[in-house]
């Protein structure tokens, strides 16, 4: 089984208000109208924006509730369930947007990084459609689609910094300008959300245990106090392991002497633990890198409680703080339209030939030519 972090909740759509602002348009001259597919764990997406900013459609089919027996999500599974969506996803997006297969100017795909498997079917189909429509083909970094799901939202400022927080990273990410990532930590063993969830296991939560987590840690009266990993001084990477292991510990412990644990302090005390060292290296690093925005992403960015403590010290600092509606903070396909575009603009299309690839680095991913961009 494989843990892709907290999930959006049932089978979902855009909201008629993202929708009816922008449905209905068709594409003007230079105008792009890309069509996105995103299917690198368990969440078949399919979307279409215009320019990189309106949302026109943004269907999402959910898995949770084929793996919730599992514990988490299993390969095979997800993949078979991402064959059986696709094709209707594709066909139902383009029908609510209002538009035809014509208007499309490019197809776009996440490429990685992701459960392979998983990624393959997504991959096939942006591929077998691009060639069907003749229009190009754009791979995309998942994790700079959800940098850029902020820019679906609001404008962007660089340089700026992203604090990326997900089941299966965790990362600040410089951006020093559009479309140009350099990562300067990432966590050294467990993603955050992948701490999330073992934690909730052990906590006996059903999957996804994230949001179970964040809900019971608000309720608690107290907290028990569990350690922080802060590294070397100089270190912007994470480490979650010890974490987790002093919350099995403090479990264990309880039940040698025959006692329940204390669910809501060790949950109060698991979050007050992550959010700090979250909170503080992302605003040091945005301080020590000149950042004018700092951006919160991931799925973990659904977190009430990360959500509020950031903004808390984001204000103190004087440091202005994107993050994406709940809809976008989960795997969807709006967001790999957003950063596909950035590609679009600069014409940096993909082979059809393209290969998924699981290990996909962001920095590799980065926009090439500011030239192209500025003329187009």
């Amino acid at each position: 089984m494989t843990k892709c972090g907290q999930q959006p909740d049932p089978t979902c759509a855009a909201s008629a208000a993202e929708t009816a602002a922008v449905g209905g348009e068709t594409a003007a001259a230079g105008d792009s109208v890309i069509l996105a597919v995103e299917t690198s764990c368990d969440e078949t997406s399919v979307a279409i924006v215009k320019n990189g900013r309106q949302i026109l459609a943004n269907l999402v089919s959910s898995q949770i509730e084929t793996h919730r027996k599992f514990g988490g999500v299993v390969p095979e599974i997800a993949s078979r369930k991402h064959v059986e969506s696709i094709t209707m996803l594709m066909e139902e997006a383009v029908r609510s947007a209002g538009l035809s297969l014509q208007d499309i100017t490019a197809v776009a795909v996440t490429q990685g990084p992701g459960l392979v498997g998983s990624l393959l079917v997504g991959v096939v189909a942006a591929k077998s459609l691009a060639l069907a429509l003749d229009v190009p083909l754009i791979g995309t970094h998942h994790i700079a689609g959800h940098i850029y799901a902020n820019r679906l939202v609001e404008e962007m400022v660089y340089p700026a910094m992203a604090l990326v927080v997900s089941g299966g990273h965790t990362e600040l990410v410089l951006l020093e300008r559009e479309g140009v990532f350099r990562v300067i930590g990432r966590t050294r063993d467990d993603a955050v959300g992948e701490a999330y969830d073992k934690v909730a296991r052990a906590l006996q939560f059903p999957y996804p245990g994230g949001p179970h987590i964040d809900r019971l840690a608000q309720e608690a009266d107290e907290a028990i106090e569990l350690p922080r990993a802060w590294l070397e001084p100089d270190s912007y990477d994470f480490s979650f392991s010890g974490l987790k292991s002093a919350v099995l510990a403090a479990i264990n412990q309880a039940k040698m002497r025959g006692e329940a644990p204390m669910r809501a302090a060790l949950a109060r005390g698991f979050q007050e633990s992550v959010i700090d060292v979250l909170t503080t290296k992302a605003l040091r690093a945005a301080g020590e890198y000149g950042a004018r925005q700092l951006l919160l992403c991931g799925g973990v960015a659904a977190n009430a409680g990360l959500r509020a403590a950031l903004a808390e010290r984001c204000a103190e600092a004087g440091l202005p703080l994107l993050v994406p509606p709940l809809s976008l903070c989960t795997d969807n396909a709006a967001m790999i339209a957003a950063a596909a575009e950035l590609k679009w603009r600069r014409a940096e299309w993909t082979p059809l030939d393209m290969k998924a690839d699981p290990l996909l680095s962001l920095e590799a991913w980065s926009v090439k030519d500011e030239a192209a961009a500025a003329k187009r």
